[in-house]
C-alpha cells in the first residue's frame, strides 16, 4: 500500500443480533455502520467519502472502541470516552454537535433541534442531517423522534433504535 495513502481501520462488532462494521482514522472512530449492511455497501461509503484512504481490518487497533460500544450496549456505561473523527458538510456537523448534547435517556424532536439551531422551518433538513450521520449510537440519533412522539426513520432500522431508547429509559 501507497505510504502516503490515509489508513482507515476497521473490524466488526458482533453483539446479540447486531453485527455492526465500525471504524477509525488515526484520529478518532469515524464510522459505525448498520446491522446488517453489507461489506460492499461499507467500501462504498469509504469509497466515496475517503477516496484516497484504504482499508485494513485491524480488530486490535478498534479493541477499546468496540469495548466502549459493547458496554453502551449491555447497560453497563452510559457515555464514551475515546475520540471520534467525524465529517460532513458544515450544516450536518452542526446538527451532530446538538445530538451529543442531548442527555441519555431523553429524547427531542426534529423540530426542537431545528429551534435550537436557530433554524425554525429546517425540521426536514435537520432529518437528513441526522440521516447522515456516520456514527450511529456514538453520535445519538436515536434520541430524535417525531414531534407528535412517535418514534420514527433510523439509518441503523427501527429494531436497533427501541431497542436503544428502551435500554437507555430502563437505566435512568
Amino acid at each position: 500500500m501507497d505510504q502516503n495513502k490515509k489508513i482507515i481501520e476497521w473490524t466488526v462488532l458482533e453483539n446479540g443480533q447486531w453485527t455492526l462494521y465500525v471504524a477509525k482514522t488515526e484520529k478518532g472512530l469515524c464510522y459505525i455502520g448498520s446491522p446488517g449492511s453489507s461489506f460492499e455497501e461499507f467500501e462504498a461509503y469509504f469509497a466515496k467519502r475517503y477516496p484516497d484512504a484504504g482499508l485494513v481490518e485491524n480488530t486490535e487497533a478498534l479493541a477499546p472502541y468496540i469495548q466502549e460500544l459493547a458496554n453502551y450496549l449491555n447497560g453497563s456505561t452510559q457515555t464514551f470516552s475515546l475520540p471520534i473523527d467525524i465529517k460532513g458538510t458544515p450544516f450536518q456537523e452542526e446538527i451532530w454537535q446538538v445530538l451529543q448534547k442531548i442527555p441519555y435517556g431523553k429524547t427531542i424532536s426534529y423540530s426542537e433541534i431545528a429551534e435550537l439551531i436557530n433554524r425554525p422551518s429546517a425540521a426536514r433538513a435537520v432529518g437528513s442531517a441526522i440521516g447522515a450521520n456516520p456514527l450511529l449510537i456514538l453520535v445519538p440519533c436515536h434520541r430524535v423522534i417525531g414531534k407528535s412522539g412517535a418514534i420514527s426513520g433510523y439509518r441503523g432500522g427501527m429494531e436497533l433504535k427501541r431497542f436503544l431508547l428502551d435500554l437507555e429509559l430502563q437505566k435512568i
